[in-house]
């Protein structure tokens, strides 16, 4: 049987005899501690959310059909090693008995919903993770790619620039490099910020003598394990977003009739709330699952993905990270990975520093990567699988950075799209030849708010006489320099919006999950950098615009100032927005404070805005993590809110100080120093 203890914060502590006792725990706690986000969870997998919600949640729900995410998981449940399939069903039973809890009925969300928790099915969090990494590849870029394409011909790369949303931090330094003479692992992942969120810090300690480990790390709520950011003792190691292009999209000719054109079709129902239940037509092509369009159309979009491909969701990697003692041993669990493409940094004890590409890459033409395939283009067929690059071992006295940026003839084969170089950069002059390295010192780095001068974009400002002349290009939440560049900024991106030759852009998005990725201002804010080093970018005199919205944003200042107004700063209006699956009335957003922000998109802290739209930070670092492995309670970890959904326990949102101001919480591992908690169910052995 399990036992749960807690740190001051909340964090589950979980002990067992055997790794199932664990995983039941795990599993337990987890569904105790994240009731209604696993119900959301379980239903975005399973395309019912619109059941409860309304037609606002019927376009995921018709894509999570579409695409099949149910069989997908079930086809890649069986695929699991027999000790796989026994660990996450050990890991669903304790969801199952958390979620019986009747306690659950008075959760905010829930009872605002009038439902309660669902059981899960052995396969539930393969799906939920399936779900989680659906639009983490490239199907909005590409739907953007065509339609830019169409529009604007040969300009279109002009708004499908470097430096895609997203992404993550994570750096290593090698035990020559640090105070403790160990290995240093730190880093960020980057998403939208959610409340609940999408991270949970956890710590996983197996007590059998034939299978002993200890680790602590962040786990996906809905997937047991720990396996993108964890310290294992011996060996710690971290990911980010590798960019790579795993998925295309076809224009696909649909004959029913045809089994060259059409391999299976159905209807499945989707209930919506409210109104009369919707009917969803499957389709399934030899080029994948049919996403837009159908067979009255006789055409229509499919997506083809390395999961479904294969038939393997990667995650028989779960247990072999956990038991862990080397970076060879992280590498060959990571073997089996599928997606998301990641990019692995790992160090251990025994000195080695190590990058490794980790996932499934698709052989094919380059041009699948930017817009549309073509079916009956030979180059567009799918050729095997990329062999990813040789590791890259750096040794004690060496580092690595990994910011979603290229790295260098490599990254051709893996993506077409990746990071713009300003983070990775900026961490490379933060570690430079530093000496001495601590915990500390990481943390320093994630609090780090300098905007490189190309993401500046002074090579339109460099002339001016005066213009924010005093500023050191820190998006400080304190700076009123900070604030005035980007009221400048998104004054700029409002008028190149506003320019003819972009008409053809502005066309609803075919779903409301594909609309942020066809955002017109989002993709302009996004593409400033590249169009600013681009003379009379589509025939637009940007230099013009810039002028202008200097004036602008000068006149708005200097009548605040005749009027005896504070100046703004960054901070007043670049505050914490927390997306909720219920929307801004919902309880745990009302809860969560609007506290002002340091950081921007391209700074190493990664405290997302989008100019032309809103200051609002709802994406960017949603943990941060800095592992010592000379000493695991050397290490710290914080996430932006808490541990707890439930926004009426003290643990929904006490890090979020924490995390706002830079700062990571000590990692706890002292059993004598934690509280222990009652687990209330036994992992049946029948």
């Amino acid at each position: 049987m399990a036992r749960l203890f807690r740190d001051e914060h909340g964090v589950p502590h979980v002990r067992a005899g055997d790794v199932l006792d664990l995983a039941h725990g795990q599993g337990e706690v987890t569904a105790r501690d994240r009731a209604f986000q696993l119900e959301w969870l379980r239903r975005r997998a399973t395309g019912t959310t619109a059941a409860v919600v309304g037609p606002a949640g019927l376009d995921w729900d018709v894509l999570a059909r579409r695409t099949r995410l149910v069989d997908v998981a079930r086809r890649g449940w069986a695929a699991l090693e027999e000790e796989s399939r026994a660990f996450v069903s050990a890991y669903v039973d304790g969801v199952n008995v958390g979620l019986a809890d009747p306690g659950h009925a008075e959760v905010p969300e829930l009872a605002a919903l009038g439902t309660t928790p669902q059981p899960w099915e052995e396969w539930t969090p393969l799906a939920v993770f399936l779900a989680q990494h659906l639009l983490f590849a490239n199907l909005g870029g590409k739907l953007w790619g065509q339609r830019t394409h169409e529009a604007l011909g040969d300009g279109a790369d002009l708004l499908d620039p470097e430096g895609p949303e997203g992404g993550s931090n994570a750096w290593v330094v090698g035990g020559a490099r640090a105070a403790s003479g160990w290995p240093l692992v730190a880093g960020d992942p980057h998403r939208v910020i959610e409340s609940p969120g999408a991270y949970l810090q956890v710590r996983l300690a197996c007590e059998d003598p034939d299978d002993a480990f200890d680790v602590v790390g962040f786990a996906f709520p809905g997937v047991p394990g720990a396996p993108h950011f964890a310290h294992a003792g011996e060996v710690a190691w971290a990911i980010t977003n590798a960019m790579a292009d795993y998925q295309d999209v076809y224009a696909v000719r649909l004959d029913a009739a045809d089994p060259a054109s059409v391999t299976d079709h159905h209807v499945e129902v989707v209930e919506v709330a409210g109104q009369e239940p919707v009917q969803v037509e499957v389709v399934r092509t030899p080029w994948g699952d049919v996403i837009e369009g159908g067979l009255a159309e006789g055409r229509g979009l499919a997506l083809r993905t390395a999961v479904s491909e294969l038939g393997d969701t990667g995650l028989g990697a779960l247990l072999g990270l956990l038991r862990a003692r080397s970076a060879d041993d992280v590498e060959a669990a990571f073997a089996g990975w599928v997606e998301p493409v990641n990019n692995l940094v790992v160090a251990d004890r025994g000195g080695a520093v190590r990058y490794r590409l980790v996932g499934r890459v698709p052989l094919r033409d380059d041009a699948n990567r930017r817009r549309l395939a073509d079916p009956d283009d030979p180059a567009a067929e799918w050729r095997g699988w990329l062999d990813p690059p040789r590791p890259d071992d750096v040794g004690p006295d060496g580092a690595l950075v990994t910011a979603n940026d290229r790295r260098g003839p490599e990254s051709e084969d893996v993506g077409a799209l990746f990071a713009g170089p300003y983070r990775r950069d900026r961490l490379w002059a933060l570690l430079e030849d530093r000496r001495d390295l601590t915990v500390a010192d990481l943390a320093g780095f994630h609090d780090d708010a300098l905007l490189d001068p190309r993401a500046r974009l002074t090579v339109l400002t460099d002339g001016w006489d005066g213009w924010l002349a005093g500023w050191d290009g820190r998006m400080e939440a304190g700076s009123a320099d900070a604030a005035l560049f980007a009221a400048w900024r998104s004054s700029l991106t409002r008028r190149v919006v506003a320019e003819p030759v972009l008409d053809p852009l502005r066309v609803p998005a075919p779903s409301a999950v594909h609309a942020p990725s066809l955002d017109l201002t989002v993709r302009v804010g996004r593409a400033l950098p590249t169009l600013a080093a681009t003379d009379r970018p589509l025939g637009i005199d940007l230099v013009a615009h810039a002028e202008a919205a200097r004036d602008e944003v000068l006149a708005a200042r200097d009548a605040a100032r005749a009027a005896g107004r504070p100046a703004d700063t960054w901070g007043d209006t670049h505050v914490f927005a927390p997306v909720h699956p219920l929307g801004v009335a919902a309880p745990a957003v009302a809860a969560v404070p609007a506290v002002p922000l340091s950081g921007d998109t391209d700074c190493v802290r990664a405290c997302a805005s989008y100019p032309g739209l809103t200051d609002a930070c709802g994406r960017g670092s949603v943990a941060r993590y800095a592992w010592d492995l000379a000493d695991v309670q050397a290490s710290g970890w914080v996430v932006p809110t808490g541990t707890h959904a439930d926004p009426r326990s003290p643990h929904h949102h006490d890090q979020l100080d924490a995390w706002a101001a830079g700062r990571l919480l000590p990692v706890v591992t002292d059993w004598d120093r934690l509280a222990e908690e009652p687990l209330s169910g036994r992992r049946d052995r029948g």
